[in-house]
């Protein structure tokens, strides 16, 4: 007996190990932000034209999450994860030939088109995987390890940009091959795993697809999603302005900021995995969101690099967990339609593209505070959505 419980913890290892890999390049997503300001300062371009950028990554998530959710059921969603490593591959090899706006529109659309692929089907191979009482608290340790490339992302491109070490003329692009090699042996190390996956759902169309957000909490689930990446996205955007536009720090030591947020958000996502084995899902949920709302009344007012940094800190960890709950919540309230759900989710990474254009425009208008405005009304949503948060047994 208990050499099949020893076999058992071994088989699992070796499939979550590629699997947690793959999360870590799901995490190559958000060096759009990084890239995107130093895009702008190569380039001259204003808050609404850098913050194209982000938005372009995200609005692919629109487009290809629920025909990815269809193509799960032909296919099967390790063959789908494959599918999308070799895309985000592809865009991050395009950078290496410079950062013209044309070359950095065509990898940030690779990219996003190759993330939406991704999170769309590594989250329900996940729940193949995981029992359901366990499913938000692993989704959050992928999340945990999805972050770790997050953060990793403004430190590589500061080095890249300074070092003196010979990066062929790339600089701050370096960033851009680093990942794609790991993305290269995240490829190699799932597809030598064995993985026995569920029966595909029954076969659907887009519009049956659709359909599912006439149900209030399927569609209740998917407006969070969306004021979750637009946040996400806005803080790993703006951040960086903020301290230049109150403290005029030059970009190089403003993008640490970025590194700030997102160290906040590993460290979250890192405790949320054992946290929510313990507490109620309901009430991390809302503590969560209150420290998101204090940092938001915090950036509109504080105008030292200190109090910048708390409230960047403060919305890191609250947002770390956002998407783990809502994503959990909405997969296990609809389990015989678990890919389509996920597709819908997914789509709901749209709001990484309607935040920070109403942002750009905010920020060109009245300053930061504008940016910061929007990403509030984010905020105030989860509160409601707090409410509705189902108890999972």
């Amino acid at each position: 007996m208990a050499q099949s419980i020893t076999t058992d913890r071994k088989s699992f290892l070796l499939q979550i190990i590629p699997v947690m890999l793959c999360f870590f390049a799901m995490g190559f997503v958000d060096l759009v932000g990084t890239a995107s300001n130093y895009v702008q300062k190569d380039l001259g371009l204003t808050d609404s034209q850098a913050n194209l950028f982000p938005s372009l990554v995200f609005f692919w998530f629109l487009i290809f999450s629920v025909p990815t959710g269809m193509l799960m059921n032909k296919i099967g969603r390790k063959k789908t994860v494959l599918f999308s490593l070799v895309i985000t591959a592809v865009s991050l090899v395009f950078p290496v030939f410079g950062d013209s706006y044309m070359i950095m529109l065509i990898s940030f659309s690779l990219l996003g088109i190759g993330n939406a692929v991704m999170q769309t089907s590594l989250n329900p191979l996940v729940a193949n995987l995981i029992s359901p009482d366990k499913l938000a608290s692993t989704l959050t340790f992928g999340q945990f390890v999805k972050a770790i490339a997050s953060f990793l992302a403004p430190i590589l491109a500061a080095w890249g940009a300074t070092t003196y070490f010979p990066t062929f003329g790339l600089g701050w692009r370096a960033l851009f091959v680093i990942y794609a090699v790991i993305c290269v042996l995240s490829v190699s190390a799932l597809a030598a795993t064995p993985i026995d996956e569920e029966r595909p759902d029954k076969a659907s169309g887009i519009g049956e697809c659709l359909k599912l957000l006439g149900r209030p909490f399927i569609l209740l689930c998917f407006i969070g999603i969306m004021c979750h990446v637009g946040i996400d996205v806005g803080t790993n955007t703006t951040a960086p302005k903020i301290i230049m536009e109150r403290l005029g720090l030059p970009l190089e030591e403003a993008g640490f900021a970025t590194s700030v947020y997102f160290i906040f958000r590993t460290a979250g996502c890192f405790l949320g995995a054992f946290i929510l084995r313990s507490m109620s899902p309901k009430i991390f949920f809302g503590i969560s969101v209150l420290m998101m709302l204090a940092a938001m009344c915090m950036l509109f007012v504080c105008g030292t690099l200190s109090s910048i940094y708390v409230a960047l800190a403060l919305i890191g960890f609250g947002n770390s967990n956002i998407f783990s709950v809502v994503f959990s919540q909405a997969i296990l309230s609809t389990p015989d339609e678990k890919n389509e759900v996920s597709g819908l989710m997914i789509m709901g990474l749209f709001g990484g593209t309607v935040f920070p254009l109403a942002m750009g425009f905010a920020a060109d208008a009245i300053g930061q505070a504008g940016a910061v405005a929007v990403m509030t009304v984010g905020v105030a949503y989860l509160m409601y959505y707090t409410l509705k948060i189902k108890t999972i047994k």
